[in-house]
């Protein structure tokens, strides 16, 4: 081995693995961001099922969501959450409990923050008393 190349695989080694730590780590962040929005969509659908109940106040639909949120993710997610819900008469006149949730996703980065915005809807149609 000639002596201008000698320690230049240990280099080599580093530069790929930054690179594939690097990929890894978006690989991951993305999964994470669609898991999260999943569970949050889930959880807005849900929320707005149980507001739409006969016997419930329609504004229960969101305090249900950041709930349903905090025991499937995390608190840190859920308090991340700015959830509402309303009613809402579509065009053919039902009534509908709608909940809508919008935040961020952590990232796995803490120094990051949270720069992944988060907007989700669930709908349920309001049941007559």
């Amino acid at each position: 081995m000639d002596d201008g190349e000698r320690g230049s695989a240990v280099v080599d080694f580093v530069m790929v693995s930054l690179l594939i730590v690097a990929l890894l780590l978006a690989v991951l962040q993305v999964a994470v961001y669609v898991h999260v929005r999943n569970v949050v969509t889930a959880s807005a659908q849900a929320g707005a099922r149980y507001a739409a109940n006969a016997d419930v106040d329609t504004s229960a639909g969101a305090p249900r969501t950041v709930e349903i949120v905090a025991r499937a993710t995390s608190v840190q997610t859920a308090e991340g959450l700015a959830c509402t819900s309303a009613e809402e008469v579509d065009a053919s006149g039902l009534v509908l409990v709608v909940v809508r949730c919008t935040g961020s996703v952590p990232s796995l980065l803490a120094a990051l923050g949270n720069l992944l915005p988060l907007e989700v809807t669930g709908r349920a149609v309001k049941e007559l008393a």
